[in-house]
């Protein structure tokens, strides 16, 4: 192990990396490698492993840095909790007086003007962060304050500075390029909230590209844990373990962490426990969240994104009174990822900002993702394992949000509702092999939905949301309706734009599928389009 003083090379790629006592070398290498192909890099651009010096004894780190071929720095703790980070914990931050070790000492390891290249990563014993560092330009005095343009990270070398001061918050559009329409829920709006995608596919045997769940899930090994639950519906269901591996999953205590039936059941919760005044929902979204708001009573108002604009997210648009703000990151149906300092932007005293995350884990690395944050006031960020796991009839998702909020919710939420087969589901889900496996599926989605972009370029009939980050895409076609239909007849289901406010018979959400799918549902829209003339 080299120390601090020991070593003044230059570094160019360095891997802070944070870990609990006795973990296994396979699971750094495992974690530390997600991360590189994150970065597009190898092992072989890796110049040094970096952590915590009250760490850099563990085998399994030791170990790891030893199979990469790289020195292995350690920082005492004061050093560490003076770099400032972007994902803060309130787990590491009590036992080490560091916010984020992994970031902390990537960035520290890297030296001034570094940048965090790929953002904190986790397993269930592991935490990794990779910085690379950055050579003065000419006539630059320090690199301190520049991003490097190819990445979502910040810059670190400012120990004084929160991180949201060096993050840029995009805010491209005026408040003047959104609507905000007020007329939600009364006789004008014409969008049927309550309409989902499994309405395209019931009682007929189409090619589903309708539902936004994953193909060929579950997989084995999570149906044979869920098979074998079933031994043990005779007892009521315990959540604890589950509540526990979603917490350690996320680096949170367990009273952050509220377990639901499926992500629909918390907008829910959320309608009848939160006494908001002034509720306002971003559209085009997920429909639920609103129509569980005006179900409870609340009139409801909505942002509407606009196609112009890339429905991309402005936090100007929203009314500055607004107790109570629901977006979704990356949104359905649009398919757009909206930076997490745009919308940590929105929080404020008094005021509850709901983050759907239902498809975050359908995002490599989950950047701009905001589920471990606990210095965002009012945060409350839901996830659904339904998607990536295929578990829409078993139902189980969870709330992330403060102590406070949690507890609000337990009150209005029925008991044991969730079940035991749910229950071992949702800790299975969260072990680091599976954690793994949802990154490979995270990637492989990203490759299959460049293909599915590509094909749909060719036609000039069709406009594509190019920014798509999610498990689908977002198109719009004149006359959509009509080739929705024709689709049907052709064997494929699409889901159709027009319930989700914001958007009009001219628009279809596509599931991304594997290529040979892809294909034959390409030259199905080809021949609908050709029909339509």
């Amino acid at each position: 192990m080299l120390s601090d003083a020991a070593s003044s090379a230059h570094l160019d790629v360095v891997v802070g990396v944070g870990a609990r006592s006795g973990v296994a070398v396979d699971e750094v290498l495992g974690l530390v490698g997600a991360a590189l192909r994150e970065a597009g890099l190898t092992g072989a651009a890796v110049t040094a492993l970096a952590t915590l010096d009250i760490r850099a004894g563990e085998p399994g780190i030791v170990g790891a840095a030893a199979r990469l071929g790289v020195p292995l720095r350690g920082f005492g703790s004061t050093e560490l909790a003076g770099v400032a980070v972007p994902h803060p914990s309130e787990r590491p931050l009590a036992a080490t007086g560091t916010a984020s070790v992994a970031e902390a000492a990537a960035l520290r390891a890297a030296g001034p003007g570094a940048v965090l290249v790929v953002p904190k990563r986790k397993s269930r014993r592991v935490t990794c962060a990779i910085a690379r560092s950055v050579p003065l330009r000419p006539n630059e005095v320090s690199p301190c304050a520049r991003l490097l343009p190819d990445t979502h990270g910040y810059t670190g070398g400012e120990p004084h500075t929160r991180p949201t001061g060096t993050i840029p918050i995009p805010s491209p559009h005026t408040t003047a390029a959104m609507d905000i329409d007020t007329s939600a829920g009364t006789s004008a709006d014409a969008h049927d909230l309550r309409h989902h995608g499994d309405a395209e596919v019931r009682d007929e045997k189409l090619i589903d590209l309708a539902v936004n769940v994953r193909t060929n899930t579950p997989p084995d090994w999570l149906r044979e844990r869920i098979a074998e639950s079933l031994a043990g519906l005779a007892a009521y269901p315990d959540g604890r373990a589950a509540r526990a591996a979603v917490a350690d999953r996320h680096d949170l205590p367990a009273r952050r962490v509220l377990l639901t039936a499926g992500a629909a059941e918390a907008f829910v919760l959320l309608a009848r426990a939160l006494p908001a005044r002034r509720a306002v929902v971003v559209h085009p979204q997920f429909t639920e969240p609103e129509a569980a708001l005006r179900d409870a009573g609340h009139a409801v108002e909505r942002v509407l994104l606009r196609e112009e604009d890339g429905f991309r997210f402005d936090p100007a648009a929203v009314p500055e009174d607004a107790d109570l703000v629901v977006i979704g990151n990356p949104t359905n149906p649009t398919s757009v990822l909206h930076p997490a300092a745009a919308i940590a932007s929105l929080a404020r005293p008094g005021r509850w900002l709901v983050v759907d995350e239902a498809f975050m884990d359908a995002v490599p690395g989950e950047r701009e993702s905001l589920a471990s944050r606990t210095d965002v006031p009012g945060l409350v960020v839901l996830r659904s394992l339904t998607k990536t796991w295929g578990l829409a009839g078993l139902r189980i998702g969870y709330v992330l949000a403060e102590p406070e909020t949690i507890a609000a919710l337990e009150r209005v939420q029925p008991l044991w509702p969730v079940s035991t087969p749910a229950l071992v589901a949702a800790e299975a889900c969260m072990a680091p092999v599976a954690l793994m496996e949802a990154e490979d599926a995270a990637l492989r989605i990203g490759v299959e939905r460049a293909h599915l972009l590509a094909g749909l370029a060719e036609f000039d009939e069709v406009r594509v949301v190019a920014a798509a980050e999610g498990p689908f895409v977002l198109v719009r076609i004149e006359g959509a309706d009509a080739v929705r239909d024709r689709l049907r007849l052709l064997g494929f289901a699409v889901r159709r734009g027009d319930t989700f406010p914001g958007l009009d018979r001219h628009w279809l959400r596509i599931a991304v599928r594997d290529r040979v799918t892809t294909n034959r549902f390409l030259q199905a829209l080809d021949q609908a389009l050709l029909l339509l003339g």
